[in-house]
């Protein structure tokens, strides 16, 4: 049966494997998409940058005021000199303090907020995604984002709000300070600045396309896990854990060389930066000293041991300011790659949208299928469903049947829009369903799959995903016709009793029944169940069926299933082959006039013959 989306469709446009997306979805305004998750810390945003400012101003009049107090309290001999400026020393020191203290938690408050709103912002737009949209990316790809990119963004963010800030004003503020004391010294700062921009633009343009590869990696990483946990039972069942622990190493083992690889790179900034800031330091003490011994120490002849004193804490403010740039731009290359991949989901359109003016109430349950074709993605090379026509009365009970692959599921997931028909037209009571309010369409229509999903919490939590505001006795009628009330009540709680994740506390039969009972307290109008009961037994089956036909006579019920014995009293059994309709009828037409659907019959209830008629018939 077809359960969802090819394997092959997946593995294709996902993030890990698909370069023609990642060209695609690259936001020109990679700023002005992520602007949108700051909303409310906006103003911490911007006060971060000023106390930051005002805390480097003050950081670069201190060697001024130092280079004040050598010379006119320490060698001039004035002790009123060494206090008056001592006292405006340690004055701007507590400013600088104080306000270093406020950057600090304001930046704190802004990068934290725009994270935590960026992650809502990227998991509700998730939530938005019609099936077309999810089958882009894996789940993987997904969890990394919502969690290592979103980090490298938050950190970038903070560094960039404060350090970002500060070190250009240090490097440009400070440089003017130091010109204003010997222009001719000054000049070294300059030279040293291309020296190391053209380093840090040969190191950007080496490790950005390693660290986008690396982040790929990860998804696969994350699915991987992933997809272990959850098939942990099948994975012990074969003994497979060797495997899968040598493929887990296998991607781990491709993270650390492409990480190896970017570090050594990175490696080179940190030498570069040293070596330009002691080459500086050093021809500004051999340049200063020259000057100093030249003039004497007298001021109007040159340089005096004051000024050298501020040049040299200038040119450590600058030097260290420009490696602050370069940690700054480090994170910004890895980061940018984040940014990307962010985007790349805050972007994406959603295939299935409410038109300007949608019908919000569905009338009834009819459904109408007027050559419906239909294809997972537009460059498919073969449709999925072909010239699909159907007719659906409301109230109808319509069973499904086909051989696996047939396109049974994908035929009834078009129903509530998880994905739209790709030609044609899809009906449901007497209305396009591209025409209806989205919430409003799946209000109406319930679905119970054949793998079944129940979330932590509570028997009666998990119910009330069907209806918020089911009362007690609404849970325990909707469990009863889902035949569930009876292994509800053994369980020492009942339906207070805790649910594990994925339900794995309970059997796959009592899942079914569970998510039967969940849908049913939706009171839909079309109620879908796509093979949902094939973990129970027959005698169950047939409960839960009688109860449906005769509890919800006016919902219209649709049931895929495997085993002829659970549609056979359907009004219209309709027979899938290849994405087509091969047939459809009564059960007693079909068998005249559907040779498949004959052979399926034969072939079960021959396996349900007794066993001494089976021997009979051997002899």
């Amino acid at each position: 049966m077809a359960q969802g989306r090819p394997r092959s469709s997946a593995s294709e446009s996902s993030p890990g494997g698909r370069q023609g997306e990642e060209q695609s979805a690259r936001p020109k305004h990679i700023l002005r998409t992520l602007s949108g998750s700051l909303r409310q810390y906006k103003k911490q945003m911007y006060l971060a940058p000023l106390f930051v400012a005002l805390e480097s101003i003050l950081e670069i009049l201190i060697p001024t005021l130092m280079a004040q107090l050598i010379d006119q309290g320490i060698t001039g001999g004035s002790m009123p000199a060494i206090v008056k400026f001592g006292l405006i020393l340690l004055l701007c020191a507590l400013l600088s303090l104080g306000f270093g203290t406020l950057s600090g938690r304001f930046a704190a408050i802004a990068a934290a907020g725009f994270a935590k709103n960026l992650r809502h912002d990227l998991f509700e737009k998730v939530q938005g995604f019609s099936f077309t949209n999810i089958d882009r990316f894996t789940t993987g790809s997904i969890v990394t984002r919502l969690t290592t990119d979103v980090t490298n963004l938050q950190n970038a963010f903070m560094m960039l709000v404060r350090v970002g800030v500060r070190a250009p004003i240090m490097v440009v503020v400070a440089w003017i300070f130091a010109f204003r004391i010997n222009p001719p010294i000054s000049v070294v700062f300059l030279i040293a600045i291309p020296v190391l921009g053209l380093g840090l633009i040969g190191v950007a343009l080496i490790v950005h396309p390693v660290f986008e590869r690396v982040f790929r990696t990860y998804d696969e990483l994350n699915t991987v896990v992933d997809e272990n946990l959850r098939g942990m039972r099948v994975v012990k069942s074969f003994t497979r854990e060797g495997h899968e622990v040598s493929k887990f190493k296998a991607i781990s083992m491709k993270i650390y060389r492409d990480f190896l690889k970017a570090e050594r790179v990175l490696s080179v900034n940190m030498p570069l930066m040293q070596v330009s800031m002691y080459a500086s330091m050093i021809v500004i003490a051999w340049l200063g000293a020259t000057q100093i011994v030249a003039s004497g120490n007298d001021a109007a002849l040159g340089l005096t041991t004051g000024d050298l004193t501020a040049l040299v804490t200038y040119a450590m403010q600058i030097l260290m300011s420009l490696m602050m740039l370069s940690m700054i731009f480090v994170m910004v290359i890895i980061s940018t790659a984040s940014a990307e991949r962010i985007c790349e989901v805050l972007v994406e359109q959603t295939t299935v949208t409410a038109p300007s003016d949608p019908v919000m109430q569905v009338p009834n349950g009819s459904i109408h299928f007027d050559h419906v074709g239909f294809r997972y993605s537009d460059n498919a090379e073969k449709p999925v469903l072909e010239d699909i026509n159907l007719k659906i009365d409301s109230g109808a009970t319509v069973g499904i049947v086909g051989a696996t692959g047939s396109a049974k599921s994908s035929l009834v997931q078009l129903i509530p829009r998880l994905y739209d028909v790709t030609s044609g037209s899809l009906m449901v009571g007497g209305h396009d369903t591209r025409h209806y309010d989205l919430v409003s369409l799946r209000e109406e229509v319930a679905m119970v799959l054949q793998k079944n999903v129940l979330f932590s919490g509570t028997i009666a939590e998990n119910l009330r995903w069907g209806n918020p505001d089911a009362s007690d006795e609404d849970l325990i009628r909707a469990s009863k016709l889902a035949q569930a009330d009876g292994f509800i009540q053994e369980f020492p709680d009942k339906y207070d009793t805790r649910i594990e994740q994925g339900g794995t506390n309970v059997s796959g039969g009592q899942r079914q029944r569970l998510c039967i009972a969940r849908a049913l307290l939706k009171r839909p109008k079309i109620l879908i169940l796509d093979d949902s009961t094939s973990a129970v037994d027959t005698l169950t089956d047939q409960l839960i069926r009688g109860a449906l036909r005769t509890e919800i006579p006016d919902t219209t019920k649709i049931i895929i299933a495997q085993r002829i014995a659970s549609v056979q009293e359907s009004d219209l059994i309709v027979v899938m082959d290849g994405g087509h309709i091969l047939d459809q009828g009564t059960h007693d037409q079909l068998l005249d006039t559907c040779e498949e659907y004959r052979a399926i019959y034969e072939s079960q209830t021959r396996n349900q013959a007794r066993p001494e008629e089976l021997e009979g018939a051997a002899k």
